[in-house]
């Protein structure tokens, strides 16, 4: 399934001289939805490597890592917390999540939100040319006595959305959250270590730690993050000049995906990478047991409201002002994320709230195996007995191990659970918690 979202700015974002204005299509604030809303107004401290950074991030959105192909062009999404701005895109195979993180603000936050904003070829170029260390202004939004004067000067995008981006956003907030820090390294080390990488696109290596150094090897090692498509993280290497650290992380399970996050001068640029060049998130499946339940449906209904665009959310106070456990709210921030509506910070360890622009009636659609998996339910085509079930379909009877999410299917036997649960053994999750709330 794929979108059509159109995109009106009320003109071009500029780089002249040193004021930089992006322009902002549509978007929620905390003052409510805004068609051009305006979020910040001051000094970027570190112009060098926020121009550069800003760059990198427009480079992932305009990329195919997969099976190369022209055309792609998506903006950003940036979110004014009240003490940065997060920028965030994805890329066209949707294999690459990209953020920059960029506190290196003096000035004016007006509003609290998410936007897009526009990032075009001549801004690029622009951007590709600040150097030095002097300061930048930026606005994030123009100013309404701009805005009146700039007649025929408005900028319409209506570009597609595949439903794979929105699902991506979602699978990368749910799997990020389960990775721990495996390296940092400093300085020269960092530098020294990127650039071993090797360029090929599709080349998967190791990055095993080693003393105060990661050493690149082709097999895993214990401690070791997998680097799949070795390519994909190119975008790390225009930014090295001013890199003061590299983390890595890794996951906790077996899983090849990882996580790049470069400290610059007042900003981080993180890089999130699929399993594999031809895996993008969206397939991941790692949100759907959370989606599979009710009550976490309607427990993201009661949670919705008090997200207020803060810095981080913090679990144990949402549990205290919502009155839901810390389960319960874990679960219903994935719900939100699958809207678009929470990401996952790795550093700060913190979930962060931002609006995309979908429709979250669509979030059903999204998942075909959730959907499927709900039709098998109201069919009857679920037997439970204690652990174990029997899920009918028209290919055969399926023979589902409810706790550990094993099955007789052919797609569990490809995959082993590495994708997220099939769709039997999320019928069988369903009908089994049905069954336990049903009254004696």
């Amino acid at each position: 399934m794929t979108a059509v979202q159109a995109y009106s700015y009320a003109s071009p974002s500029t780089l002249d001289g040193s004021r930089l204005g992006l322009s902002t299509s549509g978007g929620r604030a905390l003052s409510g939805p805004q068609a051009r809303p305006r979020f910040f107004s001051g000094l970027v401290t570190e112009a060098a490597p926020a121009a550069a950074g800003l760059l990198a991030l427009s480079d992932v959105a305009m990329t195919r890592y997969h099976q190369p192909r022209p055309g792609w062009t998506r903006d950003p999404v940036v979110t004014c917390d009240g003490t940065r701005l997060r920028m965030e895109s994805f890329s066209a195979c949707g294999g690459v999540y990209a953020r920059l993180d960029l506190a290196a603000l003096d000035g004016d936050v007006l509003d609290r939100g998410t936007t897009n904003v526009d990032v075009n070829g001549p801004l690029r170029e622009a951007l590709a040319r600040v150097g030095g260390k002097d300061p930048l202004h930026l606005g994030v939004g123009a100013d309404e006595m701009t805005v009146t004067t700039l007649d025929g000067a408005v900028v319409e995008k209506k570009v597609p959305l595949p439903a794979r981006w929105l699902r991506g956003f979602a699978e990368v907030q749910v799997i990020a959250s389960g990775f721990d820090l495996r390296a940092e390294l400093t300085g020269m080390h960092a530098v020294r270590f990127l650039r071993s990488l090797p360029r090929a696109a599709g080349a998967t290596v190791w990055a095993v730690p080693s003393g105060r150094d990661l050493r690149v090897q082709s097999s895993p090692a214990p401690g070791g993050v997998c680097l799949a498509g070795a390519g994909r993280v190119a975008t790390l290497l225009p930014l090295l000049r001013f890199a003061k650290a590299l983390r890595v992380y890794g996951p906790a399970g077996d899983s090849t995906a990882s996580v790049w996050e470069l400290e610059l001068p007042g900003m981080r640029y993180t890089l999130a990478v699929s399993p594999g060049p031809s895996r993008g998130f969206s397939g991941e499946g790692a949100v759907l047991d959370h989606l599979a339940t009710d009550e976490a449906a309607g427990d993201a209904d009661l949670l919705g409201p008090l997200l207020a665009f803060d810095p981080a959310i913090e679990v144990g106070a949402l549990a205290d002002a919502s009155g839901l456990s810390p389960a319960r709210v874990r679960a219903a921030l994935t719900q939100l994320g699958t809207a678009g509506r929470v990401g996952y910070d790795l550093h700060e360890a913190a979930y962060f709230h931002r609006e995309l622009p979908y429709d979250r009636d669509q979030v059903a659609e999204l998942n075909p195996r959730l959907t499927s998996a709900r039709a098998l339910v109201a069919g009857g085509a679920v037997r439970l007995d204690g652990d174990q079930a029997e899920v009918t379909t028209s290919g055969g009877v399926r023979r589902v191990n409810v706790k550990d999410g094993s099955c007789t299917c052919e797609w569990w036997w490809d995959h082993r659970g590495s994708r997220g649960p099939c769709k039997h053994v999320l019928a069988a999750r369903i009908a089994a918690r049905v069954e336990l709330e049903v009254p004696a």
